[in-house]
């Protein structure tokens, strides 16, 4: 019986699998708790959807695509702020308009591309046909990632919640913003080869969400986020072997679990208290 247990982590497609889960699910974690409590879900969204052109652009120039899907993520972050900065329209409806007219455009060129490169192992990842390059790509970008928003963590709290506040406090609010656009960049990019473009928007939201649920302060909620979103990435690799599924999906589909069991876990505490006064 025991041994049956072990048999996922003696499989080298397994154990980079896992691998990779433990490398992104930090610092999407961090990031996500950041996203939450600025309102920046659907940045997010549209981040991780616009990359698409950039990746089919790397490939034509045969360059790395992790480039490419940086640059096109980036021109998208900052082209979403422009226009909802200088025009009457809302931020969301921006987000909207761009994240699907770049997706579409992604599509349409990847659909005109002779490639063997799969569509469905970029929009929903291949975890388990990582290889050493992509752990190592991941790797450096997680750590740059996480060591970023450790030390700089008590500004862009202060940016998320009060702007106006965090400038009168001589903080560099437009490094803050940008910069937090730019590590949501290269966080959809160490994800690529994860969870893919579309699942890596639940990573993106689900562990910040459920922290915000658990606990009522940022200190609190950084290293909750990192614990539900690794115990749910290996948990989800884990259940995929025996499941015979994917493992990006069944990750999801843990998170979503906790996130509803968190839900009902706040909502009767809020009962009891209100009952009680």
């Amino acid at each position: 019986m025991f041994d049956t247990l072990l048999i996922p982590f003696q499989f080298g497609f397994m154990q980079n699998a896992f691998w990779i889960a433990l490398i992104v699910s930090v610092p999407t974690a961090l990031l996500s708790c950041f996203l939450v409590l600025k309102g920046w879900a659907l940045m997010g969204d549209a981040v991780s959807h616009a990359v698409l052109p950039g990746i089919v652009l790397a490939y034509i120039m045969g360059i790395p695509l992790i480039v490419g899907a940086f640059g096109a993520g980036m021109l998208t972050a900052v082209a979403t702020g422009y226009l909802s900065e200088n025009s009457r329209i809302k931020q969301d409806t921006v987000m909207g308009v761009v994240f699907s007219g770049m997706f579409g455009l992604g599509i349409v060129m990847f659909v005109g591309l002779k490639t063997n490169v799969h569509l469905d192992h970029i929009l929903f990842g291949n975890m388990l046909g990582v290889g050493a390059d992509d752990l190592w790509s991941a790797g450096l970008i997680s750590v740059a990632v996480t060591v970023v928003l450790v030390v700089k963590w008590k500004d862009f709290m202060l940016h998320a919640f009060d702007p106006v506040q965090a400038k009168v406090s001589g903080l560099p609010v437009g490094w803050l913003h940008y910069g937090l656009l730019a590590i949501l960049s290269l966080t959809i990019v160490s994800t690529l080869s994860a969870t893919g473009l579309i699942l890596a928007v639940g990573l993106l939201i689900a562990p910040g969400a459920i922290a915000f649920l658990l606990v009522r302060s940022l200190k609190r909620m950084l290293p909750v986020a990192v614990l539900v979103c690794v115990a749910s990435m290996i948990a989800g690799v884990y259940l995929s072997f025996f499941l015979d599924s994917a493992p990006a999906p069944t990750i999801i589909l843990i998170l979503t679990a906790v996130f509803v069991v968190a839900f009902i876990r706040r909502s009767i505490q809020v009962r009891r208290a209100s009952a009680l006064t």
